[in-house]
């Protein structure tokens, strides 16, 4: 399906640039676009909103240039939807810049009359996010939430495929034309999401991922969604620019629990703010945006047996070649038994911890260990080993380090 007067929308899109203000002005302006177009030059001017720059752009983008992405999106059966069309999500078209039009590969859910939840954050996510954005995303699908994310590796592909898994519908956002061949690794995933859901865009169909387009497209992630869920992000990350977009839309914003690690530093950072409630499980995220009962059961086994295969994004680190000495090293002293147990960290009694922090203290010892097996191990859930953690730090007990891991300090 292709919009009437997509090939107006189409033409202005490419004049004006993407994620431009105009475009509302002329929504508003027009009840048909085609009016503009017709009026000339002539009527351009009279809008008294285009600078001469934007004039000279409307002259030379021609109606070959519409004609040529239509019959391309008709090619690889794609949908083109104007922002004055009927199927235009409402919630998008709020917003101070909407897109001119949205390419759309499969079936736009009616996110205005649906529930809908963004999951975003690292790429580089640890088994720990990717169990938590997977988990999260089966779950909201099966309470009959649409799940949204931008199809990145790490937690944004992790919460589509749990979405999938629990057969749920789920939007995927991307940062360049949807038939770019970019991220491979998602190729089956996109497909696969087609069946119910979407993979939207407001770019055209081959337009290659360049950095300035990913910011952009967060807001149309924060703008579908009704709450922004914020899974391991750090200081400086893109879901934090999702999470700004969430809370200028009014949107409910929320972020896992993480450690002390630079990988949460900024999701807990809106935690400690008060930008954004923590979260712990899938009710908090239910409530908040239901508050009523539901039949669900959020205990029941998710399947992770595909965890393993969700493609993550890895930081590569250049190796250095160690400077020969001129000077021999010298060998250092062996230490005694008695000398190796003085230096060995020891359990102290502290009182005022609570009983979850008490437990993996005395789990803890000299040696680091990783989240995931501390919580294994105690056979406490791993928010709780979390929060436990960060009491033992502020008492400075133990000492991370780095990679989720921590040791007796």
């Amino acid at each position: 399906m292709i919009s009437e007067n997509a090939k107006y929308w189409l033409r202005l899109s490419k004049a004006l640039g993407f994620c431009n203000k105009k475009i509302k002005a002329l929504y508003e302006m027009y009840s048909d676009i085609s009016v503009f177009f017709e009026g000339g030059e002539n009527e351009w001017r009279f809008c008294g909103i285009f600078s001469d720059r934007d004039l000279d752009h409307l002259k030379n983008i021609g109606r070959e240039t519409s004609d040529s992405i239509i019959s391309r999106c008709e090619e690889l059966g794609y949908s083109i939807i104007s922002i004055d069309d009927s199927l235009y999500p409402q919630c998008l078209r709020e917003i101070s810049d909407p897109p001119a039009v949205i390419y759309v590969w499969g079936n736009l859910p009616d996110v205005d009359n649906l529930d809908s939840v963004g999951i975003v954050g690292t790429r580089t996510a640890s088994n720990y996010g990717l169990k938590n954005s997977y988990s999260f995303g089966y779950a909201l699908s099966r309470y009959g939430i649409v799940v949204i994310s931008g199809g990145a590796l790490g937690v944004d592909c992790a919460s589509h495929r749990g979405a999938l898994a629990a057969n749920g519908v789920t939007i995927c956002v991307r940062g360049c034309g949807i038939n770019y061949p970019y991220l491979m690794d998602n190729a089956a995933m996109r497909e696969a999401i087609t069946n119910k859901g979407a993979v939207i865009s407001e770019y055209p169909p081959d337009t290659p991922p360049m950095p300035y387009q990913f910011p952009e497209r967060n807001r149309i992630i924060a703008a579908l969604s009704d709450g922004l869920l914020i899974i391991e992000s750090g200081k400086k990350s893109g879901s934090l620019i999702t999470a700004g977009y969430a809370l200028q839309m009014g949107r409910q914003l929320f972020a896992l629990l993480g450690n002390n690690s630079p990988e949460n530093e900024g999701s807990n950072g809106m935690i400690k703010n008060g930008s954004a409630k923590p979260i712990t499980d899938i009710m908090d995220i239910v409530v908040a945006l239901r508050n009523s009962e539901v039949e669900f059961d959020p205990e029941e086994d998710i399947p992770l047996d595909e965890l393993e295969k969700i493609p993550v994004k890895h930081h590569r680190k250049k190796a250095h070649k160690a400077k020969p000495s001129k000077q021999k090293e010298k060998k250092q002293p062996e230490h005694t038994e008695q000398e190796m147990l003085a230096k060995k960290p020891v359990h102290r009694e502290v009182s005022g911890l609570s009983q979850d922090a008490e437990k993996v203290y005395r789990y803890l010892s000299a040696d680091p260990v990783n989240t995931d097996k501390i919580s294994q191990d105690t056979c406490l859930p791993i928010s709780r080993v979390l929060t436990a953690l960060t009491q033992l730090e502020i008492y400075d007990l133990v000492v991370s380090k780095g990679g989720r891991r921590f040791s007796l300090k």
